[in-house]
């Protein structure tokens, strides 16, 4: 199943190779179209990193250590007088 990070991971290198020869046939010279194309893959990869970043979730239930264990102080204990 293919996610958002996904389609970015195949963007990033079609939009620096792409921009930049796009940019290059139209005329531009190569030392203005690859910082172009860079600014372009180097603004996917800012986006898919801090506004949609890969854990976006903020609500994440905390879990216990081992799972099936009691949790410490809840189990039975020892009687505290031992005569």
């Amino acid at each position: 199943m293919t996610g958002y990070h996904d389609y970015v991971l195949g963007l990033i290198p079609a939009a620096l190779l792409g921009i930049t020869f796009m940019l290059e046939g139209l005329g531009w010279s190569m030392q203005v179209a690859v910082p172009v194309g860079g600014a372009v893959a180097a603004g996917l990869v800012a986006h898919a990193m801090f506004v949609r970043g890969p854990a976006s979730d903020p609500m994440v239930a905390d879990s216990p250590a081992r799972p099936g264990a009691p949790e410490a102080g809840t189990g039975p204990r020892a009687p505290s007088n031992l005569d």
